[in-house]
């Protein structure tokens, strides 16, 4: 990845989450954390990774947490809009599709976290 590219990446993580938090005003979407950007290296499709916080804590298995996916949906809807406002704002000559994928990351810390808790708790 070139320094060019990560620049964008980073530039549209904290635009794309200034526009969900400030400007998006669809129900269906909460609390949305954007915790990753990548960017196609010809800048034309952008992935933006997102995690919400008050999702339902994964289970014991390796299956997906409890998401709404009414959010998924709301976002996907949301794109467009996204988009557009990314036009207005950022020096590019194209602005990348958005398509918005969910992150389990934060889930999965949050659990590791309660189960550090409980070998503590138990020592």
């Amino acid at each position: 990845m070139t320094r060019r590219t990560e620049r964008i990446n980073e530039q549209l993580r904290a635009e794309i989450a200034r526009v969900l938090r400030e400007e998006v005003t669809d129900p269906r979407i909460g609390l949305v954390v954007v915790t990753r950007v990548d960017v196609s290296p010809d800048l034309r499709n952008a992935r933006v990774l997102w995690s919400c916080l008050d999702a339902a804590p994964l289970p014991e298995g390796d299956g997906a947490p409890d998401v709404d996916p009414a959010m998924q949906t709301g976002l996907d809807s949301a794109a467009g809009f996204v988009k557009r406002r990314l036009a207005k704002v950022l020096p590019l000559k194209r602005v990348p599709e958005i398509h918005f994928q969910y992150d389990p990351s934060i889930a999965i810390g949050s659990r590791t976290l309660a189960r550090i808790q409980e070998i503590s708790d138990g020592s």
